[in-house]
């Protein structure tokens, strides 16, 4: 006796599975840590310490659209890109 056919749609049904995982814990999570990154970067303001993604310790002098000016030691200064900046501390609060 033939068993009757398969319906396509349960044969996608693994696939979907998976990709709702693969959303939910890959995906959606780096979505809103770039979000955060990204007001973080727009909220630096002058005086801010920062850190950047090479271990540069320094104050920020002057913000500009895609770069900042940082003051890493007495007459130091460095201009580097926002997108650098990995955390900054506001009157001794880490953000």
């Amino acid at each position: 006796m033939p068993q009757p056919p398969v319906n396509p749609i349960i044969n996608l049904f693994p696939f979907l599975l998976i990709f709702v995982i693969f959303y939910f814990l890959l995906i959606r999570p780096q979505k809103l840590k770039e979000k955060e990154h990204q007001k973080l970067l727009a909220n630096v303001a002058k005086n801010d310490e920062v850190i950047t993604s090479g271990g540069i310790h320094g104050t920020v002098v002057n913000t500009k659209d895609k770069t900042v000016v940082l003051r890493v030691d007495d007459n130091v200064k460095i201009e580097v890109e926002k997108s650098c900046i990995v955390q900054v501390k506001k009157a001794g609060n880490t953000i």
